[in-house]
């Protein structure tokens, strides 16, 4: 039984860790490749947010991770509708 769970448990970590990577949108930092100016002072492993407003109209909430050669990999987005009045 517990082999049963191990595989299982294996099987589970293999799925997370294969996720599809998100790609950049209009407004994203990484958008238009990688930005020119580099974050020297924040270490590798270090979380980025960026927040701005697609053109759809939308508010996207964006989660950067600073790469250990300085560049940045988008991980998380996630898309907030604003209410209209």
């Amino acid at each position: 039984m517990r082999k049963a769970l191990a595989v299982i448990w294996a099987a589970a970590l293999v799925g997370c860790t294969s996720a599809v990577a998100l790609e950049p949108i209009p407004g994203s930092i990484t958008y238009n490749g990688q930005p020119r100016s580099r974050l020297a002072k924040a270490p590798a492993g270090s979380p980025v947010s960026h927040q701005f407003q697609g053109q759809d109209g939308r508010q996207y909430h964006e989660t950067y991770i600073i790469q250990p050669d300085r560049s940045l990999k988008l991980v998380d987005r996630y898309a907030v509708d604003i209410p209209i009045d």
